[in-house]
Parts: structure tokens; sequence; C-alpha cells
């Protein structure tokens, strides 16, 4: 015979089965005259910002995940380009691949695209010379009827875009779950994960991707944790209730509540194939709430488990136990 905590015996009888979610390009070498500069400037650049951080090795930016939301980020330090002249290796030589290169209507009587090599300049150059602008991506096909300003026209909307797409939130999971114990840690951790949508935004084919950045968790019992970059994750069974994540949260009163979870995505985008670049702006999406049953424990003299007898003292079978 023994002395078990009844709750604990219901707790730890119940399973839960949980998952713990978990891309560059190659930079080429350009020549020539920084008066090509001059003459193309207006030639489709945008400056785009957000919290992003630059890889010089692979010449692409990332979502900034180290660090609480409010803390200090990098930009993107690169301004971008769709060269309507194709060239690639000098300021008077077009790239061949962009003469091989078909754009075809997409709709019915509409006009054909034009072919563009993708490009990045630092923006601590104000006029970014021949020598400057470094291809990325391309050829490839943009199709407008001024193809050389359709990059600051999407980007003059694409954080609107990016708020309208159908994001999954993921779910907030606890551990244990639906009930926990007053004084206990409970675990709690976040299912999203990146995703990615095609979508066609004035005529032109982009691929958004949205990746989540930081967690504001809201247990229900009036204390929050966040903004994190922590979403936490699943830990076995046998360290319920003793295991305190970074991620985890003590209750210190019975009773039921309303916990939830707000995950920040930031997002990049890519016109018809061309280099992925950082959306200014974030989309912020709330979980449903999740009651959390935090009981008290009780303790008896028993005989058995509740393997051997379910309906023993504090088994989740037991009419004692309801």
């Amino acid at each position: 015979m023994s002395f078990v905590d009844k709750a604990c015996r219901q707790i730890l009888s119940l399973g839960l089965t949980a998952a713990v979610l978990t891309n560059s390009m190659p930079v080429q070498m350009a020549h020539a005259d920084d008066d090509w500069a001059s003459t193309n400037r207006a030639a489709g650049t945008i400056d785009v910002g957000s919290r992003w951080v630059f890889d010089p090795t692979t010449g692409t930016s990332s979502p900034a995940l180290s660090g609480t939301a409010t803390s200090s980020t990098a930009v993107d330090p690169n301004q971008y380009m769709a060269d309507t002249h194709c060239r690639s290796d000098g300021p008077d030589t077009k790239d061949p691949g962009c003469d091989a290169l078909e754009c075809p209507a997409t709709t019915p009587g509409g006009d054909e695209g034009t072919p563009v090599i993708w490009k990045e300049a630092p923006k601590a150059i104000t006029n970014p010379g021949w020598t400057d602008w470094i291809p990325v991506s391309g050829p490839t096909c943009l199709y407008d009827a001024q193809p050389e300003n359709v990059l600051a026209n999407i980007a003059a909307r694409i954080l609107n875009d990016f708020r309208q797409l159908p994001i999954n939130p993921g779910n907030l999971e606890a551990q244990p779950f639906p009930h926990t114990l007053k004084g206990g840690p409970t675990n709690f951790y976040a299912t999203a994960g990146e995703q990615g949508f095609d979508v066609t935004i004035l005529g032109q084919t982009v691929h958004l991707t949205a990746t989540p950045a930081s967690y504001t968790y809201t247990y229900g019992d009036g204390t929050a944790l966040g903004p994190t970059p922590g979403a936490g994750y699943s830990i076995p069974q046998t360290e319920w209730l003793t295991n305190d994540t970074r991620t985890s949260h003590i209750y210190t009163e019975t009773g039921n509540y309303q916990a939830a979870l707000t995950t920040s995505f930031t997002g990049t985008y890519s016109v018809n194939n061309g280099p992925p670049l950082p959306i200014n702006g974030t989309l912020d999406l709330t979980t449903p709430a999740k009651t959390i049953q935090v009981w008290k424990t009780e303790r008896a003299l028993v005989a058995d488990t509740c393997q051997e007898n379910p309906n023993s003292w504090g088994c989740p079978g037991a009419e004692s136990a309801r």
C-alpha cells in the first residue's frame, strides 16, 4: 500500500502526443561603367527594410529570430532592381538567356512579358554604379505595361496582401492538458511553422513566405510571457509538472483559465521567381483560447494501481475522481 496524489494519478494517466516544429542564391560579379547607373537608376529600384538579417555568404535575407520582438534587429542592407535591359556581363552586354526566354501573355489578349535580370546593391551606396549592382537571379519574366515600375507598385501594397493571406496561426499546446496542478510547472509550446503562398498581384506571379518570428503567451490568470522568440517544445510525460521550461507557467490558484497564444509572422515575397524581398511589417495572429483546469492534490492510502483496479480511488474512471 502506498500514498498517491489523486490529481497526479489522473493527470499522469492521460496520454498526450505532441509535435515540435522545427533556403540561397549564387552571387555573380559584374563589370563596367558607372554611367549606366545615371540612366537606369529608375528602372525598378526599391528600398526595402524590415527585421531581417543579411547573410553575406549566401546573398539572402532571413528573419531575425534571436532576441525579443522589441529588441534592435538588423534591416536588409540591400536595394533591389529589375534590369529590363538584361545586362549581366557589362553595361552593353545583353544576357543571351534573355533572347532565348519567351514571355507569352498569361491571359487571353494580354500583353507579353519583359525579360529581366534581378540585381541588388548596398543601400549605403546612394547612386549605385554598374559594378555595384550584382545579378542575383534571372533572366525571368515581368508582366506589366511599364515593367520598370512593377517592383515599386507591388512593394507599395505587399504588406496589405501579406496580411490577407490565410496563414495558419498553429496551436497552443499544454502539458499536462486539460488538467494541471496548482504549484506545478505547466509546459506550453507553439506549433506554428513556415508557410508559403502563390498569388497573382498586378498580373505578376508572387510567392510569399510567412515565418513565425515571436510569440506572446497569455496564461489566463493575468500573467503573460513575451514577445519572445521561443516557440517552446514538447517534453516527455515523465517530466510533466517537474520540468520548468522557458515557456512553462505555474498557476498559484485552482480554477479554470483561458490560455491563448499570439504569434507574430514576418514575411518575404518573390516576383516571378526573382530574389526574395523582405516585407516591411508583421502579421499578428492569436489562437483560440484553451481552457486549462487547475486542480489541487489530495492524498490517500491505496492498495493497488489504476492498472490493477481502474475504479480505485483517484483513478480517472473512479466515481470519487469526478
